[in-house]
């Protein structure tokens, strides 16, 4: 007979048995994983710790960098200029007076009627700067207008050192090209112009700044050098940029003509303060972060995804033990000296902001050995946390065995779920084959039954 339903036929609840069955053998795919589950928090803590580690080294090589000790700040007292200082100037009080500012030379031609018309034909023009440069620009086969010209003096290598455009002044030949030197300073200035091959061009753009009546023609607008006074001394430049006139300080001038300002150059230690505070910061989060991953809940008897792991113990206990160093000069020769101490409580570095900003103003040559020299803070630091990073290093190792430990568990998830599926399979059949007979016996028994009671009924009637 069919069986619609395993159970069906016998009464049994096979079924459910089956059903049981599963769920038994199910265990073991619920360990595996569990394990996977495991796998993957412990690969992601190692990406966590990576991460603070990275902070860290970035931290220490910051304290590592020369820029990062003996900064230099300026004060201007004056909207005629501005100031910067690099680590080669030297703290003092200077009293500035901008004179004149730098310029630009502006030569402009006569008009003509039409810009669109041609100045002769072809020609090369050819400027000489005051500096003694020369350039040409070659015009065969070019348009010799004034738009013409435009278009190929600012299309053309930008150390031919002017620019073109062109003014309307309203006359009856309105259209004047204008030349700009696009430099400041007289060095920069156009000497002369002198045009080859093309008489008409010549007459338009011929100059020089030697005879009186070329520059009245050409209407020139002089050139000036940047003009200053730094405590009474004249100074000159080409550029309203001035360097080198006070050691390691760049000044922009940017007004001309008023009263003198004073300008301060200071030291600055709060690019230093700024570097050895990102330090603290980034080991604590270390620590903070190490502990967080490997911290084990008694009451609840559960683990982090680190717990007892010696990667990161290793990571912990080497990163204290680049903090423990001294240098043998000076007044200063550990980090506790400097205001830089550990709380044995948590394990966390803190730092004594007065014992800092003492230590950086009266013995910075003390804290730069101690932090970034040979044996300093900085490179013990950096030295530590590189056996941990690249791709070489302890993180990448361990991240690697962990990544083929999960590769793996997967395999003996699809193997123990095969398994399982195989054997609930087999069970499967032995049901159906019990039900199946159990049917036909208690189909039997139903009939051999009816006919012993037909045959009673039979005796009974004689």
């Amino acid at each position: 007979m069919a069986i619609s339903s395993i159970g069906v036929g016998s009464g049994l609840p096979l079924d459910q048995l089956l059903s049981d069955l599963r769920n038994s053998e199910n265990q073991a795919l619920a360990l595996v994983q569990s394990k996977q589950v495991a796998a993957q928090n412990r690969l992601s803590a190692y990406g966590k710790v990576q991460s603070s580690i990275e902070a860290l080294k970035t931290a220490a090589e910051t304290l590592g960098k020369a820029e990062t000790y003996g900064a230099l700040k300026t004060t201007v007292s004056s909207e005629a200029f501005t100031a910067s200082a690099d680590s080669k100037a030297i703290a003092g009080q200077y009293n500035i007076k901008v004179e004149v500012l730098a310029s630009t030379q502006t030569l402009v031609t006569d008009g003509v009627a039409d810009r669109s018309q041609a100045n002769g034909t072809g020609g090369v023009i050819t400027l000489t700067l005051q500096d003694g440069t020369e350039h040409t620009l070659d015009l065969t086969g070019k348009d010799t207008s004034i738009n013409g010209l435009i278009a190929a003096i600012n299309e053309a290598d930008p150390s031919l050192g002017v620019s073109a455009t062109v003014i309307n002044d309203g006359s009856a030949n309105p259209h004047r090209l204008m030349l700009t030197s696009t430099t400041t300073g007289t060095e920069a200035s156009v000497a002369s112009i002198t045009v080859a091959d093309n008489a008409d061009l010549q007459a338009l753009l011929s100059f020089d700044s030697t005879d009186a009546d070329s520059v009245s023609d050409m209407q020139m607008q002089a050139a000036t050098n940047a003009s200053l006074k730094i405590n009474g001394v004249t100074i000159t430049s080409q550029t309203n940029q001035v360097e080198g006139a006070i050691e390691g300080v760049t000044l922009n001038l940017l007004k001309e003509g008023g009263d003198a300002g004073t300008l301060k150059v200071a030291r600055d230690d709060s690019a230093t303060t700024a570097a050895v505070k990102a330090f603290v910061t980034a080991y604590n989060n270390l620590q903070n972060t190490i502990k967080s991953l490997t911290t084990y809940d008694v009451e609840a008897q559960k683990g982090s995804a680190l717990t007892g792991d010696s990667l990161a113990r290793r990571a912990q206990t080497q990163a204290r033990d680049a903090l423990n160093g001294f240098t043998s000069e000076g007044t200063l020769r550990t980090l506790g000296q400097l205001g830089i101490t550990t709380n044995y409580s948590t394990g966390l570095l803190e730092t004594d902001d007065k014992k800092l900003a003492e230590g950086l103003k009266e013995h910075l040559p003390d804290v730069q050995r101690l932090l970034s020299g040979e044996n300093g803070l900085s490179k013990r630091v950096v030295a530590m946390t590189s056996n941990f990073l690249g791709s070489k290093g302890y993180i990448q190792g361990a991240k690697d065995g962990t990544d083929q430990n999960i590769k793996d568990l997967q395999r003996q998830y699809t193997e123990t779920s095969e398994r399982i599926d195989a054997k609930m399979e087999n069970y499967r059949r032995q049901f159906s084959s019990l039900d199946t007979m159990m049917a036909q016996m208690s189909s039997v028994s139903s009939y051999l039954t009816q006919q012993l009671s037909m045959l009673s009924n039979l005796n009974e009637k004689r």
